[in-house]
């Protein structure tokens, strides 16, 4: 098989190739996906590049990507065999693995593999392991939303978009930030607020006749902390999947303990099975119904990979960068 590989940290275009592989063969439990469409996120671009702290290489040759779609094209015994030529999205492909999604086929848990309706495209499947996932949970994870008032910050991001369609299928009034009129309409939601040219607590504070907000869904959270303290109302959670400004913040502990506030920080690699399973049905059931809106950016075939990860690494992409196979 063909794929995307690299053998040590550094630029995309210095690191990453185009090889020749032996197909993959199906273990207890497993399954073999043949890859229509790899998504690239910008974790699968920082770990490539080196950035995470302390980054070794663990494997002498990485596979990149953790997400993907395709169908399943073999099982592995202990697997039901009535799953080939199943239509499937995955997750975790090259999480704590060495090959990922960036190939035509990929073997991995058959848990790993879950339903794609057929109203999906690969392409969109590709964007649901972690943009997707990481969304529903920081949104789902501490209950029901249901008339709750929720603050998305940055609402154009691959996340943040999601979000906002999410929250708003639970019954919640969403406010999103963004920095352009352009993103805005990307975001989808109906009220937002530009930070670059508003005060985003004095604004959301007087959208909500000072009430605030009960929840956030938080992309940086060293950049927002002042402001979502401010905002937040007690007993409210803030929910964090990044604080790239800032990998290790000032902590204001007794502003938020005075507010009695939930932080979660979260990773969606790290999901236990009893929410994967409850976010994965709640996904599926969204797709059927084709509920959900989805940002593709179209980054080529396999042999683009390099100028794909630029895409991302150029930040200026509204959407997932997916790669077809």
């Amino acid at each position: 098989m063909k794929a995307i590989a690299y053998r040590n940290f550094g630029p995309a275009e210095d690191v990453l190739e185009l090889i020749d592989m032996p197909d993959p063969v199906a273990g207890l439990g497993e399954v073999v996906v043949q890859i229509k469409a790899t998504g690239i996120n910008p974790s699968d671009v920082k770990l490539r590049g080196g950035a995470r702290p302390g980054a070794v290489m663990q494997h002498p040759l990485v596979i990149p990507h953790s997400d993907g779609a395709g169908v399943i094209v073999s099982v592995g015994s202990g697997v039901d065999p009535s799953r080939v030529g199943e239509r499937v999205w995955i997750w975790n492909g090259q999480w704590q693995r060495a090959f990922g999604t960036a190939a035509e086929y990929i073997a991995l848990p058959s848990e790993q593999a879950v339903t794609l309706p057929d109203i999906t495209s690969f392409a969109e499947g590709a964007c649901f392991g972690i943009p997707a996932m990481t969304a529903w949970y920081a949104l789902y994870a501490d209950g029901p939303i249901a008339d709750k008032t929720i603050l998305v910050t940055g609402g154009a991001g691959t996340v943040g978009r999601y979000a906002c369609q999410m929250a708003a299928l639970g019954g919640a009034r969403v406010i999103t930030t963004i920095s352009t009129q352009k993103k805005a309409v990307h975001s989808g939601a109906k009220e937002f607020v530009n930070y670059r040219t508003q005060n985003v607590a004095e604004t959301v504070l007087d959208m909500t006749d000072g009430a605030g907000v009960d929840r956030i869904v938080e992309v940086d959270f060293a950049a927002n902390q002042d402001a979502s303290l401010a905002l937040i109302r007690p007993g409210g959670t803030i929910a964090s999947y990044s604080s790239v400004s800032q990998m290790r913040p000032e902590l204001d502990f007794y502003g938020f303990m005075f507010k009695n506030i939930r932080l979660h920080m979260l990773i969606v690699y790290q999901l236990d099975a009893v929410a994967r399973r409850r976010g994965e049905a709640q996904l599926s059931e969204w797709l059927k119904q084709g509920a959900l809106n989805h940002a593709v950016v179209p980054g080529g075939h396999l042999a683009n990979a390099a100028a794909a990860h630029q895409m991302v690494e150029a930040g200026d992409k509204l959407g997932t960068v997916v790669l077809e196979v």
